[in-house]
């Protein structure tokens, strides 16, 4: 048995905040880059080229990358032979949001009543997705989901009678409904399979996955590819002003599900679909 105090969490998860708000996985970033030559009207290819100087300007004056640094999102990967000290594990990884976003002088954007809606002011609560895996190793992913984006994404429930190209037909509708808002070129998570709030996870871990790895499985990763070109057919374009590069990447976590049922859910993400993570 391995003991970790949560305080080492608190720390980790405040400068994964900070470090996630600021600099693009290079993954991502790179695919921008290639964005720009894949552009044929000059509109667009300008367009691309400055959100590369956005994401270098950030760094260049430590600051975020979008101005709305979204809501906090914790994916917590526990090792079974872990033992938590010190503290409360939830309360440590709020605790950490708070100094992220305090610290690093973040946008709090969190309301503690979703009716009433008087700021927390530090940006807690966050959403907090636990797992239990075997090991001694807790890995700690923060992915900041900014509400222009999120607020583009959908959730069916589609009966088994339903074929691929029903599904990606419905991927495409949703990136064609989202158009300009969530800040195009997207990255979307597509999440098959589970039920209603486990297809919903899927997806957001599926804009966690690298825009540069695609699915291990031959079948998924077709299938990303097909609903990628069909939704880059769209012609919306970068930041919707038309164009080729409509999405990034389309990334397909699926699971097990009932056998009178197919969830289907997409969570859409900007140009900056952001996260870090760090193994204790």
């Amino acid at each position: 048995m391995r003991e970790i105090s949560v305080k080492e969490v608190e720390a980790v998860v405040a400068e994964l905040c900070i470090k996630a708000n600021k600099i693009l996985p290079s993954d991502l970033r790179c695919q921008i880059e290639k964005s720009v030559n894949a552009e044929e009207i000059p509109l667009a290819k300008s367009i691309n080229e400055n959100l590369v100087k956005n994401l270098d300007a950030a760094i260049k004056l430590d600051i975020p990358i979008c101005q709305d640094t979204g809501m906090a999102v914790i994916f917590i990967e526990i090792g079974q032979d872990v033992h938590f000290v010190d503290g409360n594990l939830y309360e440590a990884i709020n605790a950490g949001v708070s100094k992220g976003y305090t610290d690093g002088y973040l946008r709090k954007s969190i309301v503690a009543d979703p009716l009433r809606r008087v700021n927390t002011g530090d940006n807690t609560p966050a959403t907090i997705h636990t797992s239990i895996v075997p090991g001694d190793k807790v890995k700690i992913t923060v992915a900041p989901k900014g509400f222009g984006s999120e607020n583009m994404s959908k959730l069916r429930m589609l009966t088994p009678a339903a074929s691929v190209d029903d599904i990606v037909d419905y991927v495409v509708s949703v990136a064609k409904d989202a158009g300009s808002n969530p800040c195009p070129p997207m990255v979307l998570g597509v999440g098959i399979g589970g039920d209603f709030e486990g297809c919903a996870i899927l997806a957001k871990k599926a804009l966690c996955r690298p825009v540069s790895e695609r699915h291990p499985d031959e079948f998924y990763r077709d299938l990303e590819e097909k609903m990628l070109k069909k939704v880059n057919e769209l012609g919306i374009g970068p930041q919707g002003f038309g164009g080729n590069t409509t999405a990034l990447a389309v990334n397909i976590e699926y699971g097990p599900t009932h056998i009178a049922g197919l969830p289907v859910s997409v969570n859409v993400g900007c140009h900056v679909t952001r996260h870090a993570s760090q193994t204790i």
